[in-house]
């Protein structure tokens, strides 16, 4: 057994390198072996369950879902525990439910609120590159959030000048959201205000500076991936035939 030969070794006065040498392993391998004081203490046994945020509420979840019969929504369940101090997450409530109590008639979970993330993104994206359900959800949470509808009319007009360059509406377009009072979009349409002539222009005209941009961020990674190892005439050769 390697944990009695290790021993042997270390009562016959060689050390941990020495031993190691001898056996061809490693010096950890060996250190560990020589502080376990018997071999049952290398067994790995399972790791202890650490407490959960949620087992003091585990008593009241069971008992709201078995008085609606399992009809209580998740997250009424969260928002009824962190009312009463639970200071954990949606998912960690979403998976106990789901594990430990039983499924109610066949009726699923409701979906966990929308992040700030998916929320932005049904805002920003097309409405003809969202999906059925992304429409249903982007519907609901417009129909709760009054400003958010006034917000997502202000984001979707303001595509609409972009794309189709209509800059002429440049100028209803910051009245109305200046009026709106909406954080981030007011703050926007007053930096577009400041830089009126420029915005303008690139919302009327086809010019832009993208192949600008472009050039410049090829010349920049050329660059980053010649740093330290090659002068001027190097890189500007790389550059001119790049």
């Amino acid at each position: 057994m390697h944990h009695a030969l290790v021993h042997d070794l270390l009562a016959q006065g060689l050390g941990l390198r020495e031993i190691a040498r001898h056996l061809s392993w490693g010096r950890h391998t060996v250190q560990r072996y020589a502080r376990a004081a018997r071999w049952q203490d290398m067994v790995k046994g399972r790791k202890r369950q650490q407490p959960s945020k949620l087992d003091p509420f585990k008593p009241y979840l069971t008992q709201r879902w078995d008085e609606t019969e399992g009809k209580v929504t998740i997250l009424d369940l969260h928002r009824e525990i962190t009312a009463r101090g639970f200071r954990g997450h949606y998912s960690t409530v979403q998976l106990w439910v789901r594990k430990a109590l039983p499924a109610s008639n066949g009726t699923s979970p409701a979906p966990a609120a929308p992040s700030i993330r998916q929320v932005t993104g049904w805002l920003t994206r097309h409405p003809a590159n969202l999906t059925e359900e992304e429409k249903i959800r982007r519907k609901t949470v417009l129909d709760q959030r009054p400003e958010l509808e006034a917000t997502a009319h202000l984001v979707g007009s303001f595509a609409e000048m972009l794309t189709m360059l209509e800059g002429e509406r440049l100028t209803e377009w910051i009245t109305g959201a200046m009026t709106a009072g909406l954080p981030g979009v007011s703050t926007f349409a007053a930096g577009l205000e400041a830089d009126f002539d420029a915005v303008t222009a690139g919302l009327t005209t086809g010019w832009n500076s993208g192949p600008v941009e472009g050039a410049v961020n090829r010349i920049k990674m050329l660059k980053r991936q010649m740093f330290g190892r090659a002068g001027f005439p190097l890189l500007r050769k790389r550059v001119l035939l790049a």
